[in-house]
């Protein structure tokens, strides 16, 4: 969509659905089409759902749920229920097919209430950790990375995107917020490890550093092999968390005023006081 044919929109209803996806697709599905009409009741008009929102499992169960993006029937899902409503959509993510590779995507797609897709952003950074005597997760043994950082314009103002691990690194953040973002989303399915010390902490971090919105849906219960933390956010230019959800599934709502940013951009000039000439790497 042109900018120049969008309505300028200051203040807007943020919905974010907290999930519990599991492992069986067709139960998961229902759960978002139904939070997503809890939303649009709530008279949100963008919502946006959690890292891996269709589907949870393990062994091939990610690979093997994987879906063209758009194309497939959870990209379908999102533009009926963008044009049913009139809402924007942020689709969290969801696996995408890569043709013959046994890899796949971790892949976020951003509806408008035409039903188009405007935005898709593969996640950059992976999450491959081992720590001795501790966890060792690979993420990188069955998702591509990708390596392209994604801005789109909606009727509210320009945005960013990014996915769950990529919350630690916040030079992606800082490139967002220079490609003209005023608000950033970061889907995640965080577990409860570092999620109980990590995760406001690094939201409110990359919103205050950035003068900008931070909207941070997260996963929340049990899986089959670990436990997802939840507490999905909304956090402000200034560093206030302004929306919180609780302990369970559910729909949560903030109002978002884009013109905040401006006003604490002119406030905090940090962005505009930086001095790139002087950063060596």
């Amino acid at each position: 969509m042109k900018t120049e044919e969008m309505i300028s929109v200051s203040v807007f209803t943020m919905a974010m659905l907290q999930l519990d996806t599991q492992d069986e697709k067709k139960a998961n599905l229902k759960q978002i089409s139904e939070m997503i009409d809890e939303a649009a009741s709530k008279r949100a008009q963008f919502v946006c759902l959690p890292e891996m929102a269709n589907y949870i499992g393990i062994g091939d169960g990610p690979f093997i749920n994987a879906e063209d993006v758009p194309g497939g029937e959870t990209s379908a899902l999102y533009a009926e229920k963008a044009k049913k409503y009139g809402i924007w959509i942020h689709g969290g993510s969801i696996t995408e097919k890569i043709p013959g590779d046994k890899h796949v995507y971790n892949t976020t797609v951003v509806v408008n209430p035409k039903g188009e897709f405007v935005a898709k952003y593969r996640k950059i950074h992976l999450y491959d950790i081992d720590v001795k005597d501790g966890v060792s997760f690979k993420e990188s043994d069955s998702i591509k990375a990708g390596d392209e950082i994604v801005t789109f314009n909606s009727d509210f103002g320009p945005m960013g995107l990014a996915i769950c691990y990529d919350i630690r690194f916040p030079e992606l953040f800082r490139l967002l917020t220079l490609r003209g973002a005023k608000l950033i989303f970061n889907p995640a399915e965080f577990n409860l490890f570092t999620g109980k010390d990590h995760w406001e902490n690094l939201v409110r971090a990359r919103a205050i550093e950035n003068v900008c919105y931070m909207v941070a849906p997260g996963q929340f219960g049990p899986k089959k092999t670990f436990h997802t933390y939840g507490r999905s956010i909304v956090v402000d230019p200034w560093g206030n968390v302004i929306a919180k959800a609780s302990d369970r599934a559910c729909v949560v709502t903030a109002e978002i005023d884009m013109g905040y940013v401006d006003t604490m951009r002119a406030q905090l000039p940090c962005i505009k006081n930086r001095r790139p000439d002087t950063y060596k790497w």
